[in-house]
């Protein structure tokens, strides 16, 4: 069936059935390579997308659930003020070991900073509990959206 979705701001056609899930439709059918397959259960937090701005694993979310809803990816994050700032605060800090992980990670941050500006340490573990990090960079991690929350408030 043919859908037609919003992709980091691009209406786009795609041929796929309706169960698969929207990580495939993005990584196989727009070559958006960013959200990253990890467990196929939405409990790794690789495969972290936004629909509409708030924070969802694309590995379980079949294609045809995803209406007319706007999709965000790690490819054009850096495109808003705040993606920007996560992405500066996760260099900043130093956060990429392996970096598989990584873009699920900074796609729940700013999910997480949008609607809390001033996240406390509950709050950064509660939104980020879902994305697994092999490395364990995880105080880095914190400390990183600290420091993009701040910078956000800021306007920085």
């Amino acid at each position: 069936m043919v859908y037609k979705i919003k992709v980091n701001g691009r209406v786009r056609q795609v041929d796929v059935d309706g169960d698969t899930p929207l990580l495939w439709v993005l990584r196989d059918s727009l070559e958006l390579k960013g959200a990253k397959f990890g467990c196929g259960a939405g409990f790794c937090g690789a495969c972290t997308v936004h629909l509409d701005g708030v924070a969802i694993r694309s590995c379980t979310r079949p294609i045809q659930s995803v209406g007319d809803a706007s999709i965000t990816t790690i490819e054009a994050i850096g495109e808003t003020a705040l993606g920007r700032g996560v992405q500066r605060a996760w260099l900043d800090h130093d956060v990429v070991q392996c970096g598989y992980c990584q873009a699920g990670q900074i796609m729940s941050a700013a999910a997480l900073i949008k609607t809390h500006p001033q996240p406390t340490d509950a709050d950064i573990d509660a939104a980020m509990a879902g994305n697994l990090c092999r490395c364990a960079t995880y105080l880095r991690i914190r400390a990183a959206i600290k420091d993009a929350a701040v910078a956000a408030v800021k306007g920085a």
